[in-house]
């Protein structure tokens, strides 16, 4: 049972500049997201990051509006929250893989983004997964955020030549 083993957690990041997070929430099971927002807004204010939430109809949207940020707006990293619980359809499987394929697409191009999307079969999955003083998700998705911001901060500007160095 995944409650009864320990996982390793890297210590958060620190900055020497201000980090501006945006935190794009899908509401549809709005008790669950308030906790992961909680919980991502406490990681980004134990690192003194400025923080901005903005909300989108469903966990399809989430992608879309981060992409529109990194283009439109200025924002060190963003932070994906939201909470597909599996229905009777097979609209659960899109859901689950369309979001998550596109937040991997946006991080390869070099967004810092943080998928806090949870999937889960039923509500008590997500009721223990959201909790900001249990499993915290919403709390390590701005953890994972933080620390790519960090990571590139760290290689800005080193660039790679043609075999030499000037």
């Amino acid at each position: 049972m995944a409650t009864a083993e320990t996982h390793y957690t890297l210590p958060l990041p620190s900055f020497d500049k201000p980090v501006k997070l945006l935190i794009v929430v899908a509401p549809y099971y709005k008790d669950i997201t308030d906790q992961m927002v909680a919980g991502a807004r406490a990681t980004a204010t134990a690192c003194g990051a400025e923080v901005e939430v903005v909300e989108v109809p469903g966990a399809l949207e989430v992608p879309t509006a981060i992409a529109m940020a990194e283009r439109q707006a200025k924002f060190d990293g963003y932070v994906a929250l939201g909470c597909v619980i599996r229905g009777e359809t097979t609209h659960y499987d899109t859901v689950c893989n369309d979001s998550s394929r596109a937040l991997s697409l946006l991080g390869l191009q070099g967004a810092c983004i943080g998928n806090g999307i949870l999937t889960v079969e039923n509500r008590a999955q997500a009721e223990v997964r959201a909790d900001a003083a249990g499993q915290n998700k919403g709390g390590g998705a701005a953890a994972a955020a933080l620390h790519l911001i960090a990571l590139s901060r760290k290689w800005a500007g080193s660039t790679k030549g043609i075999g030499f160095r000037a």
